[in-house]
């Protein structure tokens, strides 16, 4: 099967089954969403949402967390990954915004990255959901499942991941497929044991097809 027919297939598939996919993240403004995607790397958005909401009582905006101090912010968020470099990111983060963009979300992937904290996946979500551009954010979800499906070959890291995936996607549906196969890795293409009984990709999927389909 040729790449751009599996596309298709998958396309055809997200759109009947997943027709409305957006972020699990709970925000109420641009900055809410920069914070919480930068919370969870390496956490579930899970816990995230359950941390944020007192956070965001008392930060709510880039230019409230600029005057926090980086223990201040870190006693609200101690209870996920890596709480101490997270906290500096959001003070120090904050700081940055306020003098540099005054206070508001830039919405190019060059000024983001001037931001602690924002590397080009964050700023990927940020620019897709926010802004609706064509970004192609690939965390260990969207690396893991684009591999198992073939929709990616040989792909050793998340660029070539994304430089993949943006070459077959029309553009008008990058932002959607980012969260398709997020979800899809989230709830049924799972890491360790994926679910291929309750999939509906399995008849073009190259996983299911050379590893798990009787009589393989």
């Amino acid at each position: 099967m040729k790449k751009a027919e599996l596309f298709n297939h998958v396309i055809g598939y997200f759109e009947a089954t997943m027709p409305v996919a957006e972020t699990e993240l709970i925000y109420s403004n641009p900055f809410q969403l920069l914070v919480s995607v930068i919370l969870s790397a390496q956490c579930t958005d899970k816990r995230v949402n359950i941390i944020t909401p007192p956070l965001f009582r008392k930060f709510p905006d880039a230019k409230a967390m600029s005057k926090a101090s980086v223990d201040e912010v870190r006693e609200y968020i101690k209870s996920i990954s890596y709480p101490n470099s997270k906290a500096g990111y959001l003070v120090n983060g904050s700081k940055a915004l306020v003098e540099k963009f005054n206070g508001e979300i830039p919405s190019t992937t060059e000024e983001l990255t001037t931001i602690p904290g924002v590397g080009r996946k964050t700023a990927n979500v940020i620019l897709s959901v926010i802004y609706n551009q064509p970004k192609m954010a690939v965390d260990t979800h969207v690396y893991r499942v684009a591999a198992r499906i073939g929709l990616t070959t040989n792909a050793k890291n998340p660029l070539q991941t994304e430089t993949q995936l943006m070459k077959y996607f029309p553009m008008e549906k990058i932002p959607l497929a980012h969260h398709w196969l997020i979800l899809h890795g989230r709830y049924i293409c799972l890491a360790r044991k994926p679910l291929c009984e309750k999939c509906g990709l399995t008849e073009w999927c190259k996983y299911y097809n050379q590893k798990v389909k009787p009589g393989k």
